[in-house]
């Protein structure tokens, strides 16, 4: 079957973001806290994948299955996104809409998760500094400033890296999208900039 996942990192005044808490916090934490998704980190940690152009034809296929099972949305903020636990509640319309261009980065991907390809392309070290959990995270203005630091850690390249990171992002993009290698650190630094807080949310969509 398939689908179409989005993950949107979205800019917010400290009052959207205390708003916002009371919503999502709670699944965020319980997607985190699920035994199998510490599990899967650790094996992931332990042994990060090979070239993912390689992955079906090595005996990986667990692991590489593993890994995918730990970047795809989360259960729990997936049923609140799509309104399954409250109907008057939905991202489209109560995150993401009027989001300005500059204070938001999304991407939209038939058939993918974002976050898998980003994560892989970074490997556990880096991605482990990326706050939240697996592209999800819900963070005041203060807490996006100190953690600015950590993002630019995991997401600036030397060229060689960048070739690196590239190669191992299969993500396709149409000409002039902003990759997942972009997208992310620039919307940090303008909410930092603007004393922002961040919102970062993985979902189907359909």
């Amino acid at each position: 079957m398939g689908f179409t996942s989005a993950w949107a990192i979205t800019g917010h005044t400290e009052e959207g973001i205390a708003n916002l808490a009371p919503r999502l916090l709670a699944a965020m934490r319980a997607d985190r806290n699920h035994p199998d998704a510490k599990r899967r980190w650790a094996e992931w940690e332990e042994c990060p994948l090979p070239d993912h152009r390689t992955w079906y034809d090595t005996d990986r296929r667990a692991a590489v299955e593993s890994f995918l099972e730990l970047t795809a949305p989360g259960a729990h903020v997936d049923a609140m996104c799509d309104g399954r636990v409250d109907p008057s509640f939905s991202v489209v319309d109560d995150v993401w809409d009027g989001q300005s261009e500059d204070s938001m980065f999304i991407t939209v991907h038939r058939k993918e998760y974002a976050v898998s390809s980003l994560f892989h392309a970074l490997g556990p070290t880096r991605a482990g500094l990326l706050p939240g959990w697996c592209g999800t995270f819900l963070l005041t203005p203060a807490q996006v400033a100190g953690s600015l630091p950590h993002v630019e850690r995991a997401l600036a390249f030397t060229s060689a890296e960048r070739s690196e990171a590239e190669s191992q992002d299969w993500l396709e993009y149409v000409d002039g999208e902003e990759s997942v290698l972009d997208g992310p650190l620039r919307v940090w630094r303008t909410a930092a900039h603007r004393g922002m807080g961040l919102c970062g949310l993985s979902a189907h969509l359909t």
